[in-house]
């Protein structure tokens, strides 16, 4: 994190050349003040910098230029197109503001007047994310999560804020927005849901707390077009059983999710293992979705269904002694 704030504060000083006072980089960077002082400090090992006037400045050299192959209007473009993005997500991003950064740094030579539209985009962005320090920062470490799961192939353990979901497990396939007719666009993870075939999608502002496991997974090649789990509020089926179950993972009662159900209730046992009461239709693909979940699903009751259970396993056996 510390060399992330480093090379966010060498960006900012390339793109103020005019100099920054150190109050306003701790502003900027999202840290406090008192600390900046180290952090000026660590960058001056790697470039030259000095302060005057207050005013913490960076040595522009010639030979540092990054040269960059765009053309006028691929930058226009590009200035369009970022002003879309922020235009169409209520959280900001500060590693969206550190790209802009870079790219407008490498078109001030050819291109002034987009460079300079690109760095106000963004500095708006800065100012937006101070505005809403608590709820970005929160949101964009879950967003950070996400990506890392993405990039590495990990499996993420997520909790939400929608009913039947408070705690899952995906395999991250695709982070992006959702299409919409109008209106902003919500940021949302798409992957599949573990112990199941099920593809979801997930607005990322509706996630609370996300982790990295350390499975991992990989995309198939077969996979089909995305979609967002559907999921209708009447039950119809003829016969509604009421399971009691045990769990060693949670995430096992996912294997349900094909299933006509009404939400688990969860509660922790004596012994400290998860009981989860959930009523449930009654049929052959039940029986067949708790032999998926194998040895994280223990039936509890009742016991009519219990023993049929057991007879079904028994006379699976019987045809391989």
């Amino acid at each position: 994190m510390k060399g992330e704030r480093v090379a966010q504060l060498e960006l900012l000083l390339r793109s103020h050349p005019e100099g920054l006072r150190r109050a306003e980089i701790a502003r900027r960077l999202g840290v406090h003040r008192s600390t900046i002082s180290r952090y000026v400090e660590d960058l001056s090992t790697m470039i030259d910098i000095y302060e005057d006037n207050n005013l913490i400045k960076i040595n522009e050299k010639a030979e540092e230029d990054t040269a960059l192959e765009l053309s006028v209007y691929e930058s226009l473009a590009f200035n369009l197109s970022a002003e879309a993005l922020i235009a169409s997500t209520d959280m900001q991003n500060p590693h969206l503001a550190s790209g802009l950064r870079k790219m407008a740094m490498n078109m001030r030579s050819y291109a002034p007047k987009i460079s300079e539209n690109i760095l106000s985009l963004a500095d708006s962005i800065d100012s937006k994310l101070q505005k809403n320090k608590t709820a970005t920062g929160k949101y964009n470490a879950i967003m950070e999560v996400l990506i890392d799961c993405w990039v590495s192939g990990r499996i993420a353990r997520i909790t939400t804020e929608i009913p039947e979901q408070e705690e899952i497990e995906i395999s991250p396939y695709f982070i992006g927005f959702k299409d919409e007719n109008e209106g902003r666009k919500p940021m949302t993870v798409t992957g599949r849901l573990r112990h199941t075939k099920d593809i979801i999608t997930l607005d990322i502002a509706d996630i609370t707390n996300a982790i990295m496991l350390d499975e991992t997974y990989t995309i198939p090649d077969n996979l089909k077009p995305f979609r967002k789990q559907e999921r209708d509020d009447e039950y119809d089926a003829v016969d509604m059983l009421h399971l009691t179950l045990e769990l060693t993972e949670k995430s096992a009662i996912n294997s349900f999710s094909s299933l006509m159900h009404k939400k688990p209730v969860f509660e922790r046992s004596d012994k400290g293992t998860l009981i989860c009461n959930i009523e449930v239709e009654n049929s052959i693909e039940l029986t067949l979705r708790i032999i998926q979940g194998g040895t994280s699903i223990t039936v509890l009751g009742p016991e009519s269904y219990k023993k049929k259970l057991v007879s079904y396993l028994e006379s699976i056996l019987k045809k391989y002694r």
